[in-house]
């Protein structure tokens, strides 16, 4: 590897750890506020009664579903939580004199740790949802699901 490719590499992940640090930071004070985040837990929960209301899902149904929901909900609320830190420990990394690779390393295995459990819990809400609906209900939840959300995506 040439000399001109080494420093070019080095710029561009600076750039763009700069440039994910700043969006870090402008979805914390932008989008990410407690007032987004109870509109977006509404907004869910809404849709997913409505889901349901279609099946018509018993109160023990709805129950194991929302128990599913508010584990998700725990989930990404930690990691939202955890984001100072991954913010101050890029920027530390940024400062320093020296971009150590190992510590850069270091730092994605943590990110994709956290995102890999924040999937496992998605998968095992799935899991518990499914288990909790007849195979007719599943079928209306996932035609009312690709119903609305076409109508969100365009």
């Amino acid at each position: 590897m040439t000399r001109r490719t080494l420093i070019g590499l080095v710029g561009l992940l600076a750039g763009g750890l700069a440039a994910g640090a700043g969006a870090v930071a402008y979805g914390a004070t932008q989008g990410g506020g407690p007032m987004h985040q109870r509109f977006m837990k509404r907004m869910v929960t809404a849709a997913l009664d409505d889901a349901l209301d279609e099946a018509k899902v018993t109160a023990d149904q709805r129950a194991a579903v929302y128990g599913a929901r508010d584990r998700v909900f725990a989930a990404l609320e930690t990691h939202k939580q955890q984001g100072q830190g991954r913010m101050n420990t890029v920027l530390g990394l940024f400062e320093g004199d020296r971009m150590e690779p190992g510590q850069l390393d270091a730092f994605r295995e943590r990110l994709a740790a956290e995102h890999r459990q924040i999937g496992d819990v998605i998968s095992a809400a799935l899991v518990d949802v499914h288990d909790a609906l007849t195979p007719e209900q599943r079928r209306i939840v996932a035609a009312w699901v690709r119903t609305h959300h076409r109508n969100h995506m365009h």
